[in-house]
């Protein structure tokens, strides 16, 4: 099944970076754009499925896009903005904006807008990719296995590997491993991360001891890679 296709436009890159990687979680795949006068042109040529929209963008701003976006595709358009008033929530829907999010939002609830939208579309998210191999994660019970045998993790170094290895060869950095699988009101910095793949290394090679799971990227974070089973 081909995974939707999901066109961020986001001028603020630390935000996109963390939308990215949720819907990216998600199933879905993404492309990232800056400036509005560049949507129109990616749009005729790529033909997403989902179109996450800011307000205020330099170049071309969000309502003239959709307006645009309109005179050719019925692609759904989420409005994202900061801007409040209801004027402005009535101009977005008035140039066809589909949904409406006012920031700030959690990464959780753009997700849940944006499945709802493929959803009505028929290009529902697959879902969080499965790992391959012998690994084996049921997020349902919470619990890992390696070849059958259960990997006993806590909470937090199971959610750690879940998020990491339905991804295998993506690098993730400390900021998005804080975001993506730590809960709020947890340890939120980047000692806990360094402290929690130290332990989760340790757990995984009482079972995995002819292969080293979790790879360090200097200077930049952490990836997971699985030998094929």
């Amino acid at each position: 099944m081909t995974l939707p296709l999901v066109l961020l436009v986001e001028d603020e890159p630390r935000i996109a970076e963390i939308q990215l990687a949720y819907l990216e979680q998600a199933g879905m795949r993404t492309h990232h754009l800056l400036r509005g006068d560049e949507v129109v042109d990616w749009v005729r040529a790529e033909l997403p499925d989902l179109v996450l929209l800011d307000l205020m963008l330099p170049g071309l701003d969000g309502t003239a896009v959709c307006s645009q976006l309109r005179a050719f595709t019925d692609v759904p358009v989420i409005m994202v903005t900061a801007r409040v008033e209801e004027i402005d929530r009535l101009l977005g829907f008035d140039v066809g904006a589909d949904d409406y999010l006012c920031k700030p939002f959690s990464p959780r609830e753009l997700v849940a807008r944006a499945q709802v939208c493929l959803r009505r579309r028929g290009k529902a998210a697959a879902g969080p990719r499965a790992p391959t191999s012998a690994l084996s994660i049921d997020e349902e019970r919470q619990c890992a296995t390696w070849n059958g045998a259960r990997l006993e993790l806590t909470a937090q170094q199971f959610r750690l590997l879940s998020v990491m290895a339905r991804q295998p060869g993506r690098i993730f950095s400390r900021a998005q491993l804080l975001e993506l699988a730590f809960e709020a009101g947890s340890e939120r910095f980047d000692r806990a991360i360094d402290s929690q793949i130290k332990n989760l290394r340790k757990k995984l090679s009482q079972q995995v001891a002819d292969q080293e799971l979790i790879h360090s990227v200097y200077g930049v974070g952490y990836r997971f890679e699985c030998q094929p089973a």
